[in-house]
């Protein structure tokens, strides 16, 4: 009874994160679901708190980089992303693919791949526009660099800092692991993706090819080079990379308020809060599937040990229940099945349900909203479309991450 009470709440708060009625906060249902299942005695009261403040560094450290996000489009990065964009593919479609793809993966790496979708994803389309291309190629290459590109660091992605914090591994080490991974992961959604739109990537451009002037805003590259030092430094100290967040999105905070560019209203709202509380309550349901059978029956169908085809498959698990249940519970509910194998199962884990989701819309939070991003711009993007496109790239990208994975455990170990 306590089980199917459980995953009933999953899946009343999935459904209303899929559909969000009205455009409601994903905590309006989160909230009562976690609610009922302490007054219940599903989950109880210690248990709630012990996962709540488990999830809290990861939380903060998200506020922080949505902060960090916000401001630095406010400095006119992402406008200078795009005049460098239409400078560098001077009209041809599959040079703006491939500049599309450097800026949109440095992005997702470096400031989340929320940044990508939100904020990249409208630059990149009106850069086609403007320069009389198909949209779709560049549309589809933001929305899956923004789930498998967010492989490189820590602070790419939500999944990213729950695993980093599983792991036990440093910033640095933590990236040079996920380096060769990142790398071919892009590289094949790179070829894969350039093959399927080939037709669209040959038409000639019919808009404006004079290239902009050049734009580099100088100050916000110099304070988010300094904050990816940060995460390394405080990493080795011991510290929570919140801090060099926190650090970096201050510096930006103080020049934007003293130059009017912000308020303090603006910058409290680009937290998100009601999408911290969801995860800080999707935490809690999660416990409670956990708690009453879903563990065993996972901890069954997991391979075990860290070999090649070992990875592979726990990978595949992991890519598998993305697309059921969406890969924040699925990366909730797998790590602590897998860390007793060490980190590298951890990673592989990792893998699963970052290039997993590019198969579905609802194997991330992240489709969803892209799905409104081109939505909102005219540019149909059909449910079977995406899953279309996703079978061609997500089995050759899942196999190149984890051989990626695999070679690096092998090299610099764990």
């Amino acid at each position: 009874m306590d089980l199917t009470l459980a995953l009933l709440a999953l899946a009343a708060v999935l459904l209303f994160a899929l559909i969000r009625p009205r455009n409601l906060p994903e905590a309006v249902a989160a909230v009562p679901a976690a609610g009922l299942l302490i007054a219940a005695g599903v989950v109880t009261p210690k248990d709630a708190w012990a996962e709540v403040l488990d999830l809290l560094p990861v939380v903060g450290f998200l506020a922080a980089v949505l902060v960090l996000a916000k401001l630095c489009d406010d400095e006119g990065l992402f406008h200078a992303a795009g005049v460098a964009m239409a400078r560098r593919s001077a009209g041809d479609p599959r040079r703006l693919l491939v500049t599309v793809f450097v800026i949109a993966a440095v992005t997702t790496a470096v400031l989340s791949l929320d940044a990508t979708v939100v904020l990249l994803t409208p630059v990149v389309l009106a850069t086609a526009r403007t320069l009389g291309v198909p949209s779709r190629p560049h549309a589809y290459a933001t929305a899956h660099l923004a789930n498998s590109a967010s492989l490189l660091m820590p602070v790419s992605n939500l999944t990213n800092l729950l695993a980093f914090t599983t792991a036990g591994l440093t910033f640095a080490h933590f990236t040079a692991i996920m380096t060769l991974p990142w790398l071919l992961v892009i590289a094949g959604e790179f070829i894969l993706l350039r093959l399927f739109f080939r037709r669209e990537l040959a038409v000639a451009p019919t808009g404006d090819t004079a290239p902009p002037p050049a734009e580099t805003p100088v100050f916000v590259l110099v304070v988010l080079g300094l904050t990816l030092v940060g995460f390394a430094v405080v990493s080795l100290l011991g510290a929570s990379p919140a801090w060099a967040a926190l650090g970096g999105a201050v510096v930006l905070a103080v020049r934007a308020l003293i130059r009017r560019n912000t308020t303090v209203t603006d910058l409290a709202r680009s937290t998100n809060v009601p999408f911290l509380a969801f995860v800080l309550c999707l935490g809690v349901v999660v416990t409670g599937v956990m708690r009453h059978g879903l563990d065993t029956a996972m901890r069954d169908v997991l391979p075990l040990g860290t070999s090649f085809p070992a990875l592979l498959g726990i990978a595949a698990v992991a890519a598998l229940l993305s697309n059921v249940v969406n890969n924040l519970p699925a990366v909730l509910v797998l790590l602590p099945l897998v860390v007793a194998a060490g980190p590298a199962a951890v990673l592989a884990v990792l893998i699963g349900v970052n290039v997993g989701p590019n198969l579905t819309y609802p194997g991330s939070l992240s489709n969803l909203l892209w799905r409104n991003v081109v939505h909102g711009e005219g540019i149909p993007a059909p449910f079977l479309e995406f899953g279309r496109v996703g079978l061609v790239t997500v089995p050759a990208t899942l196999l190149l991450g984890v051989f990626g994975l695999w070679a690096s455990v092998e090299v610099l170990g764990v």
